[in-house]
């Protein structure tokens, strides 16, 4: 396929900017709508970095618009549309810039909490385990290697930061900040959502080793399920950003794992000895190319789809 131009960032003359994140950039429309354009931004150590990954914001969109479709029978999700054509008339002369990477969706109140779903132990969840044998205040048996497959999925919830690092909590340290029957339902839809989307992965040929979701609230109109409001899921949903990806064929536990998600650009950083501090490296175009691909592979193998 064709390699587009990189877009790092964008400037929607005539839309508001409702805030810029590491990746997406979002906009209001109107008073109940809002349009999430997805950048080929990539961060790393908490930095975002100078170099953009063509195609990574069509990835992240498109994917995430496949899991939408896919997992709405399990929780209600913010998706309105991602066809650009349909967006309002004052985003058309945009069309060109906003197809493919971008959403209109549903305002919804954001839930400051990370959902995240471990089903391999790998990553802060393997640090902690060596240092304590707990992963989020979980009790883990005793003996596990790095990249081992759990005995069953574990819920380990972040608080989130719009900079500097989410930090790893314990379920009742989440139940004190959202309460404890919103973070009880968060838990069970998270697990739910990472079953299936990990079983579909596997038939694909992709372990689904981690990966985090984002919910938020709207208010409900026929009563709700907390508080009188309906939880939705919202920001992006499995892919190469939010998950880790390893390809099945290759895995084996007791060590690192290749994968098909920006654990490579870590890798890359770590190799040539970043000290996580400003200013950024620039990423050689190998490591651009190669991180594209690996995107775009996750994108065909679990979508069986072509980028649009």
């Amino acid at each position: 396929m064709t390699t587009h131009r990189p877009i790092f960032e964008t400037f929607l003359e005539g839309a508001t900017q409702h805030r810029r994140g590491k990746v997406r950039d979002i906009y209001e429309v109107g008073t109940d709508l809002l349009l999430i354009v997805t950048t080929d931004r990539i961060s790393a150590y908490d930095h975002v970095l100078g170099t953009a990954i063509p195609d990574k914001g069509k990835v992240l969109t498109q994917l995430s618009a496949f899991w939408f479709e896919r997992t709405q029978t399990i929780v209600e999700n913010h998706l309105v549309s991602i066809d650009s054509s349909t967006f309002p008339e004052g985003l058309r002369p945009h069309e060109e810039l906003l197809s493919g990477r971008s959403m209109l969706v549903r305002r919804a109140e954001p839930v400051p909490i990370e959902c995240v779903a471990r089903g391999y132990l790998t990553g802060s969840g393997w640090r902690e385990y060596q240092d304590t044998g707990y992963v989020c205040g979980i009790k883990l048996p005793e003996g596990l290697v790095e990249s081992e497959r759990l005995p069953e999925p574990i819920f380990t919830p972040a608080t989130k930061a719009e900079s500097g690092h989410d930090i790893n909590i314990s379920e009742a340290e989440a139940a004190d900040i959202v309460g404890a029957d919103l973070i009880s339902r968060l838990r069970d839809l998270t697990l739910t959502l990472y079953s299936y989307g990990a079983h579909h992965a596997e038939t694909c040929g992709i372990i689904v080793a981690d990966t985090k979701f984002e919910f938020g609230l709207v208010p409900s109109s026929n009563g709700g399920t907390i508080d009188g409001r309906d939880i939705l899921l919202i920001d992006e949903v499995l892919t190469p950003d939010s998950s880790r990806f390893w390809p099945k064929e290759d895995y084996a536990p007791g060590r690192g794992q290749s994968s098909f998600d920006k654990q490579f650009v870590r890798n890359y950083l770590d190799e040539i000895n970043w000290n996580h501090k400003l200013p950024v490296p620039e990423l050689p175009d190998n490591i651009v190319q190669q991180t594209r691909q690996k995107y775009l592979d996750a994108f065909r193998v679990l979508s069986g789809q072509e980028l649009s």
